[in-house]
């Protein structure tokens, strides 16, 4: 029975053996899984930087684009509007100097309103 146990033994031996071959493959396939993820990792960053980099540029160039056609829009607007405005007070000046002043009848006016005049 100890020749049975002696080759029991030499068996677990081999199987240890043998299993740590195979674990010691497995962990070898596990470091290069782990690496092609890294590297998987490392080019997934890679791309979306650079695509964040290219919409970034197409913003600014869009962005600015709309930014400088607004620009435009505003001070044609902002001349109109002055324009206007000039023409209105230019009116308003002249409708005023065309009104002539009963200066003795406001005065009688003003006397009465505020009780001078009794």
């Amino acid at each position: 029975m100890a020749e049975v146990n002696t080759g029991t033994a030499q068996g677990i031996a081999e199987l240890e053996g043998a299993d740590r071959q195979v674990l010691g493959h497995l962990l070898q396939i596990e470091a290069e899984a782990a690496a092609l993820v890294d590297d998987a990792q490392a080019e997934a960053d890679r791309r979306i930087a650079e695509g964040e980099r290219q919409n970034r540029s197409r913003y600014d160039e869009q962005y600015g684009k709309e930014a400088a056609e607004l620009e435009q829009g505003y001070e044609k607007t902002t001349a109109a509007v002055k324009a206007d405005y000039q023409h209105q007070i230019e009116s308003y000046r002249k409708s005023l100097d065309a009104i002539t002043v009963n200066r003795d009848r406001f005065n009688v006016l003003m006397d009465d309103l505020l009780g001078k005049g009794r």
